[in-house]
């Protein structure tokens, strides 16, 4: 098959190289001439574990091209793919789809032959309505249709994710539609990945549906582990305990200082504004934002408590930046909230990251010591704080961090050392939930 991907972000450039590996001929399209110039010098606009190679051998296979030119990808097309971005627009919360728009209007200008499009980006229930009306109103060929067929990559983990998925979502309202993505998925399909073909507007909902109930059982776990600290219980053992109940199941259920990233934050504010503008009170949502945002700005405080109740004029290591480990994606990075209220009740702030310190500078406050290592953030600091559990802090020599520090106290927002460990090496520990 020959498939076209409008946009080369996260979504796009791994949907993009997954599907040239399964032998189809690819071309990823993106307006961003800088983007499209890294690329074909092998060089990764995102940071994705094993993405460069799954890149670099699909090019030099012929299977997979980068442009800035829609119309020269277009000719014999079977299939194109929408995969730009649907921030939330400023004011309500609702995903915004000028760029999914402006990609079709050119796409129905521009095409000659009749071709399936499918929205790979995560829009609200009814686009594929109004993306069939855009096709029509700008000359698309008769017999184009629209399909909508949502991702559920983790970052960090996304080639695994695309290649071993735990379903393949397909919502479209025709066979033709049905067929072409069933050719597309054909090498997923006999390794038996589960292949769920919907109506589209359902494939539309189940997409924010999912990542609204996955933030719920973080949210839920957050909760249960003030609680507690509270009654002297230990969230790790309560997540386990329930967690082997498989209509529960373990996922999701770790405790920390709330949940960031590309999907969760915008789409659970997504959902709500579609459920006001359908008049559906989804409360449960709401709690869930709520709980995250009180969680991402209740966590200086920790840090405050940790050190007797003020943070001015001592110095703060601060480890991990990234929303998660195995990205440098900072969006709605828990960091951010952390480490700006840190400075502005007079802390200063040592920051370290692995790999998202380029990205994190534009979210950061002024004043802060960019450092060079983990060892550079921990050396003289008062608190070491540890945001993000990248493997390289899950391994640090405690006895060498204390003595490389002023003070001893320790916060461990993911819990990844025991008490008695850190306790043994010296350190005040601080975890959450125990």
């Amino acid at each position: 098959m020959k498939i076209v991907v409008i946009g080369t972000g996260y979504v796009g450039l791994v949907s993009g190289a997954c599907f040239a590996d399964f032998g189809h001929q690819v071309t990823c399209v993106d307006k961003d001439p800088k983007k499209i110039e890294m690329l074909e010098r092998n060089e990764m606009p995102i940071w994705e574990p094993g993405l460069d190679s799954l890149v670099e051998s699909n090019v030099k296979k012929g299977r997979l091209h980068f442009t800035t030119e829609l119309a020269p990808a277009l000719p014999d097309a079977d299939a194109v793919f929408i995969a730009v971005g649907t921030p939330s627009r400023r004011g309500d919360g609702h995903a915004d789809l000028t760029y999914v728009y402006a990609a079709v209007k050119e796409l129905a200008e521009t095409l000659d032959h009749p071709v399936v499009v499918v929205t790979k980006s995560t829009v609200p229930v009814g686009t594929g309505d109004e993306i069939e009306k855009i096709l029509k109103d700008n000359g698309a060929p008769e017999g184009c249709t629209v399909a909508s067929n949502p991702e559920f990559l983790r970052e960090g983990a996304a080639i695994a994710d695309f290649k071993h998925p735990d379903r393949i979502l397909i919502g479209a309202n025709d066979d033709s539609a049905r067929d072409v993505l069933r050719e597309i998925y054909r090498p997923l399909f006999l390794n038996k990945a589960p292949m769920l073909f919907t109506s589209r507007r359902t494939a539309e909902l189940t997409k924010y549906a999912a990542n609204a109930f996955l933030a719920t059982k973080i949210s839920f776990i957050n909760e249960m582990a003030d609680l507690c600290e509270a009654v002297g219980a230990d969230v790790q053992d309560v997540a386990r305990g329930i967690g082997l109940d498989n209509r529960i199941g373990p996922k999701f259920l770790h405790a920390g200082p709330g949940y960031g990233g590309s999907c969760f934050p915008k789409d659970t504010l997504a959902l709500l504004k579609i459920a006001e503008d359908a008049g559906v009170d989804n409360q449960i949502v709401n709690a869930v934002v709520k709980v995250n945002d009180d969680r991402k700005n209740g966590m200086a405080g920790r840090v405050e408590k940790a050190l007797g109740g003020s943070v001015d004029g001592k110095t703060v290591a601060v480890l991990g930046l990234t929303f998660k480990p195995n990205t440098d994606d900072m969006r709605d990075a828990p960091s951010i909230p952390l480490v700006n209220m840190l400075k502005e009740k007079g802390a200063d702030v040592r920051v370290f990251d692995p790999v998202g310190m380029d990205m994190a500078r534009p979210h950061m406050p002024e004043g802060l010591h960019w450092a060079a290592d983990e060892n550079d953030a921990i050396k003289g600091a008062d608190a070491l704080v540890i945001v993000t559990e990248w493997d390289e802090f899950r391994a640090l020599d405690l006895d060498a961090a204390l003595e490389a520090m002023n003070g001893n106290v320790l916060v461990d927002l993911r819990n990844i050392y025991g008490r008695a460990e850190a306790e043994r090496a010296g350190f005040s520990y601080t975890p959450i939930g125990r």
